[in-house]
């Protein structure tokens, strides 16, 4: 049963490397690379772009009521989602070093590069600042969570739930009482080897 597990895993990973592969191969047809974490246009893209751009009075003008209602109800969000994003680093750099979990880095889950898109006006560029950094910030909170999950309670639930995440699949089955201490060992294993290649990984 768990090598089915693992295979079905290592088949989810294999086809989500497929997936960035062919995004891959978007990057070119239109026209940009990526260099480190920064964006990079052609020249002729560029200038492509700005004729596309709605402008900044017409957009918000022409917005529907419920646009304007509602925007900052959505932009109040921002200082929950600030807090709870200092919260996490504080989180990680007390009981991830007592536990000798791996930390997360906030730059594989928060992705601020749509600003860069030339064919934006100011206003959604900015709008697509906040949706880059709320839904980044959940996947690194998911990711911190499933980490500490993974520690103290790696069982899976009775019943099925939507959007679990990546390592749930490798917890020990609800009610099997026989064999949780020896999985909870080795999933806290497999946490400590990746602390260890994470810090050799750094060292390099």
């Amino acid at each position: 049963m768990a090598r089915d597990v693992n295979e079905l895993i290592a088949e989810i990973r294999r086809l989500e490397d497929q997936l960035e592969a062919y995004l891959d191969n978007l990057r070119s047809q239109f026209h940009y690379s990526l260099k480190g974490h920064r964006v990079r246009f052609e020249s002729t893209v560029r200038e492509a772009h700005k004729r596309f751009r709605k402008g900044l009075l017409g957009y918000m003008f022409g917005a529907p009521l419920a646009h304007w209602l509602s925007a900052p109800i959505i932009y109040s969000m921002v200082f929950p989602l600030a807090f709870i994003d200092l919260a996490l680093v504080f989180y990680q750099h007390t009981c991830f070093r007592a536990y000798g979990i791996a930390r997360v880095r906030r730059s594989d889950y928060i992705a601020i590069d749509r600003h860069r898109l030339g064919y934006l006006n100011s206003l959604e560029k900015l709008n697509c600042v906040y949706c880059g950094y709320a839904n980044g910030l959940i996947a690194y909170a998911r990711e911190i969570l499933a980490r500490t999950e993974q520690y103290w309670c790696p069982i899976k639930h009775a019943r099925r739930t939507r959007g679990k995440h990546s390592r749930y699949y490798k917890f020990a089955e609800f009610g099997d009482a026989e064999r949780y201490r020896a999985r909870l060992a080795v999933l806290r294993g497999e946490l400590a080897r990746e602390a260890g290649a994470s810090r050799k990984s750094d060292d390099s």
